[in-house]
């Protein structure tokens, strides 16, 4: 009987290289996407009674917020929800507030505090909540989490709700990849208008799992050839994106190859500099059609300088005729560029999975030193000062 596969690859071979957990985590997303999306739209009257004195006040404030891959969720969706939004909303990292705490946090005005943990342990998360309650007169918390029996839920405030994800989604391996997807899914559902994502979810999961069959062996083949340098380049709300790729591809080969990330058009202010003959360039181009065109200028610049090994696009339509270094996600030409966040992100997943196995790496456990842990340790919490 032939092995089960996941990634194309036999499952046997993924566990006997520590790749069984990240593999299924990664290709179970279009199921996990549907089932958040089924979830959150469950959930959508408690969740609009419960946002909204907050999300539909002018002199609000809406914080998103996590350390690591949960931080660049808000990064990712921060632009756009504070155009949607009455309320000002921002991105500050976990890290951020807890350290420096009254600079981000203003005590006169409401505040909704969205907080992202796979599993809601992270000293720094709990300690987010805990600081905002305290210095904070009219604050809610919405915790959005994969874990029940996380610590992040079960601070004592005066006004929370939870999103509990899919079990499933409480990703087992080191980096997160499910987790990552759908609660940054679940957040953008609950915080826009209700039902706005009914009609696009469907296009968004075929989408994902249209580059779980498309992508797996170009990412492969580029992981293969061994760049010692890569870089990630988004415009928009795929400049958050493009921050969590390179973390995502750091994690993965534990350090072994050197990231950066930046905006197309803020490349060129000196992170160029980072380009070498033996480095690949990914561009998430922008649908918008003119944030695209800028991206298209920043692709064409790298090709015709010639220091990148390689630039790869990674787009919903040809950037130029005979373009083999594309990875392209069909079907998607006009969606709205928040649509393709998830599509892009299993591109970047799959290469860094692909880089870290190439590496002689177990994907599930990359850091063999101990020295980073799946949820991180080390953190002393230092009380507030008067």
């Amino acid at each position: 009987m032939k092995p089960v596969e996941t990634l194309g690859i036999p499952e046997p071979d993924l566990d006997a290289g520590g790749a069984l957990w990240t593999a299924r985590e990664i290709e179970q997303q279009p199921a996990m996407i549907a089932r958040t999306h089924a979830l959150v739209a469950d959930l959508a009257d408690r969740l609009a009674s419960f946002v909204g004195p907050v999300t539909g006040d002018p002199a609000a404030r809406v914080i998103l917020t996590g350390a690591g891959t949960s931080s660049y969720i808000g990064e990712c969706l921060a632009p756009l929800l504070d155009r949607q939004l009455a309320a000002r909303v921002d991105a500050v990292a976990t890290t951020d507030l807890v350290s420096a705490p009254r600079l981000y946090l203003d005590p006169a005005q409401p505040l909704l505090l969205v907080s992202f943990g796979r599993s809601g342990n992270s000293p720094e998360s709990v300690a987010a909540v805990e600081l905002a309650e305290t210095l904070v007169g009219d604050v809610r918390h919405l915790i959005v989490t994969c874990n029940a029996d996380g610590a992040l839920g079960k601070v004592a405030v005066r006004e929370t709700m939870t999103l509990l994800l899919p079990e499933e989604t409480h990703d087992v391996s080191f980096a997160m990849t499910s987790s990552f997807s759908c609660m940054m899914y679940a957040t953008l559902a609950a915080l826009s208008a209700p039902h706005v994502l009914d009609d696009r979810v469907g296009a968004i999961v075929e989408a994902a799992a249209r580059v779980l069959e498309d992508a797996g062996a170009p990412t492969q083949a580029l992981a293969l050839h061994g760049f010692e340098r890569v870089v990630y380049l988004g415009s928009g709300l795929f400049k958050g994106l493009s921050r969590e790729a390179s973390l995502k591809l750091g994690e993965l080969t534990n350090g072994g190859v050197a990231t950066a990330f930046e905006s197309p058009m803020g490349f060129r202010h000196g992170p160029k500099t980072f380009l070498n003959p033996r480095t690949l360039v990914f561009v998430f181009v922008s649908n918008d059609p003119t944030t695209r065109r800028y991206d298209l200028d920043l692709l064409e610049e790298l090709r015709n300088d010639g220091v990148a090994a390689r630039v790869v696009a990674v787009a919903t339509r040809p950037v130029a005729d005979g373009d083999r270094d594309a990875i392209l996600v069909p079907d998607m030409a006009h969606a709205p560029d928040v649509d393709l966040l998830w599509p892009y992100v299993i591109v970047a997943q799959l290469f860094a999975f692909h880089a870290s196995r190439a590496a002689g790496l177990t994907p599930d456990n990359p850091n063999r030193q101990g020295t980073v842990n799946r949820v991180v340790q080390g953190v002393r919490l230092h009380p507030l000062d008067a």
